[in-house]
């Protein structure tokens, strides 16, 4: 124990010396946090609609205010593009509303009919053309989903729907009523910058012990591998605490995100996670030869594996086979269940004990292979 005890002050001693190193692990997560944060969005807003309305009656103008009125569509003339009112040639291209979906200048654009209004007074169907960009198909679906909505809220609203609806569906938000995106991505973040920073910061320190020779020292001397990988294990475990107590108190002060159930849940998987994270660094630095070997292999395997194949933008089940079994060995993926649980859901042990289980078994496994190689390493030279 004592040995480790030395070999962590010893890290910690080379950390606070390396001004690089000392901005990886704090100035670069808080960015990342606060970039996340704020720019990952999941749920369309301002979406730019282009209405052409041949009727202009009172009805289709309510109808056209109504569409509005649900703060996620934006007219074409007051959202990007403040030249429609000063040039006459693009004015009169916008004519078409076909010429709008195709110039970009547009999501969506409402075809309202002349004889609207006078069609609907008179008990008849009135056909309303509605053009949809289908290049972003997930947007495109909101887009779809959103006007038919408005168009049943307007008709029940004004009297118009000739039926009743023989199922009325009461929905309540759980968990999230006031639908806060921040309470989705920014738990979510956490599990990113956490797995990512510690591993960059461990693999680059333990690949500059080789790089200057200061390995041999280590390989002469009586410290068995699992002495010097549970020393350094020990020194950035402390410095991710640090960057983990770091991001929370900076989410809570401007996202106020705050804790729905009692911490200890959250306070051992995050322990478990930052040393699996510490752990996957290890591995990657007794593996590679060099620095930049070491930032690619953790932004390749690290980074992408964390933002893609964890649940944090897009859910597991939508992963295809066989991604979806490599997706079981990403410890960013338990974690998120454990951060959201304990900012958003609030079920506590019963719905994390599963994931702390297996943040604890993918911990092992990392240090047992980073203990190996290291081991060869000592025997071969």
């Amino acid at each position: 124990m004592k040995r480790i005890l030395s070999q962590c002050q010893k890290e910690l001693a080379q950390f606070r010396r390396d001004r690089l190193t000392l901005a990886l692990a704090f100035l670069l997560p808080l960015m990342s946090l606060i970039i996340f944060g704020f720019v990952i969005r999941l749920e369309s807003k301002n979406i730019p609609l282009f209405v052409q309305d041949f009727d202009n009656s009172p009805l289709s103008r309510a109808y056209t205010e109504r569409l509005f009125a649900t703060n996620q569509f934006e007219p074409i003339n007051n959202f990007s593009f403040p030249i429609l009112n000063s040039n006459k040639n693009l004015q009169s291209q916008i004519s078409n509303p076909q010429d709008v979906i195709d110039k970009g200048l547009a999501k969506a654009a409402v075809v309202i009919p002349p004889d609207f209004s006078s069609r609907i007074k008179s008990d008849l169907p009135s056909t309303v053309q509605i053009l949809v960009d289908g290049t972003d198909v997930n947007n495109a679906r909101i887009i779809k989903n959103s006007i038919q909505a408005t168009t049943r809220f307007f008709l029940r609203n004004s009297g118009l729907q000739s039926s009743t609806d023989e199922i009325i569906a009461r929905i309540r938000l759980w968990f999230n009523p006031g639908r806060k995106e921040s309470l989705y991505i920014v738990p979510g973040v956490f599990a990113v910058i956490l797995w990512i920073f510690p591993s960059l910061i461990t693999a680059i320190a333990m690949v500059r012990e080789k790089e200057k020779g200061t390995i041999l020292q280590v390989y002469a001397s009586s410290l068995s591998a699992e002495e010097l990988l549970l020393g350094k294990a020990l020194a950035y475990l402390l410095i991710g605490i640090i960057q983990a107590l770091l991001i929370m108190v900076i989410s809570l002060i401007i996202w106020q995100l705050t804790l729905v159930i009692e911490p200890t849940p959250l306070i051992i998987g995050t322990l478990i996670f930052l040393t699996d994270s510490i752990m996957f660094g290890l591995f990657i630095g007794v593996r590679v030869a060099n620095q930049n070997s070491a930032v690619q292999a953790v932004s390749l395997l690290g980074f992408l594996t964390a933002l893609l194949l964890s649940g944090f933008i897009y859910p597991i089940s939508n992963i295809p086979f066989p991604l979806s079994l490599f997706s079981a060995i990403v410890p960013a993926r338990y974690y998120i269940n454990i951060t959201r649980d304990a900012y958003v859901r609030g079920t506590g042990w019963p719905g994390v004990w599963l994931s702390i289980i297996m943040l604890s078994l993918l911990g092992f496994l990392l240090f047992n292979a980073a203990r190996k190689v290291l081991k060869r390493m000592q025997l071969s030279d």
